[in-house]
């Protein structure tokens, strides 16, 4: 687990509403379908689409707080740029498939967060943690909190995704013999 990982994020929300599909909404179809994984390429593209400049605005632990059905379609690439931007997010529901890519990529993710556009607007100065659920609107002194990251899943997370948990996971079991 990398020494600055921080379960709990706050900065600015970037609200989305219901439907945002991954291609188009979140990353260019043309980078999904070109495989790329560099988050140099992948980040001035990050909601390019739905918000020209998006990149060069946020800052680590911002918030992007969406609505229903985030993340439709071909998905991975965003979720790529998002960790690596230091970003948080928070659904009101996401697929299964999205849920898992955006966990695989080491993404700070909480999902279903019913309600959670009611609690805030764009800009506002929010805060979540993780691992407790806690959610707070500074700005509008509001609080509420979601059901938290699963631990299983957090340790999967604090390590940066499947491809750095797998490599550790490896390190220390992988040249012992495995029975079966």
């Amino acid at each position: 687990m990398s020494s600055d990982f921080q379960w709990s994020l706050r900065g600015r929300c970037y609200k989305l509403g219901d439907n945002v599909p991954h291609p188009g909404g979140v990353i260019p179809l043309s980078l999904i379908t070109a495989r790329e994984t560099d988050p140099k390429v992948l980040i001035p593209k990050l909601f390019s689409e739905t918000d020209p400049g998006f990149s060069t605005r946020c800052r680590p632990g911002d918030l992007i707080i969406t609505g229903k059905n985030f993340g439709m379609g071909v998905k991975s690439t965003g979720y790529i740029a998002m960790a690596a931007l230091g970003l948080g997010l928070l659904c009101e529901s996401m697929s299964v498939q999205a849920y898992r890519e955006a966990l695989s990529t080491g993404l700070r993710v909480l999902s279903p967060c019913p309600g959670i556009l009611e609690l805030c607007e764009r800009d506002d100065d929010v805060e979540i943690d993780y691992r407790t659920g806690e959610f707070i609107n500074h700005t509008r002194n509001l609080r509420k909190t979601f059901t938290p990251m699963p631990p299983t899943l957090q340790e999967l997370v604090a390590e940066g995704g499947t491809i750095p948990w797998l490599a550790k996971w490896w390190k220390t079991t992988g040249s012992k013999e495995v029975s079966s």
